[in-house]
């Protein structure tokens, strides 16, 4: 876990989104870092579906960015 620096407006965006859509203020934020990720791995992609994916990954056990950005299998060595 680390310490992510935002500016005042965006942290009272955060707040205001968090409030509406009860979610706490971290989660809001990382429900946007993970669209956004989405979003720019597969910028021919509706929000809808973007959501959708995010529902599909936490079934199966959880966002693998690897797996979403279509990286090969990762080596054990």
């Amino acid at each position: 876990m680390g310490i992510v620096k935002i500016s005042e407006p965006m942290h009272e965006n955060l707040r205001i989104a968090a409030n509406a859509l009860s979610r706490s203020i971290n989660a809001q934020a990382e429900h946007w870092m993970r669209i956004g990720m989405l979003a720019e791995l597969h910028p021919d992609l509706p929000h809808g579906e973007l959501c959708r994916m995010l529902v599909r990954a936490e079934l199966a056990g959880g966002l693998d960015l690897a797996k979403v950005a279509g990286a090969p299998e990762a080596r054990v060595q």
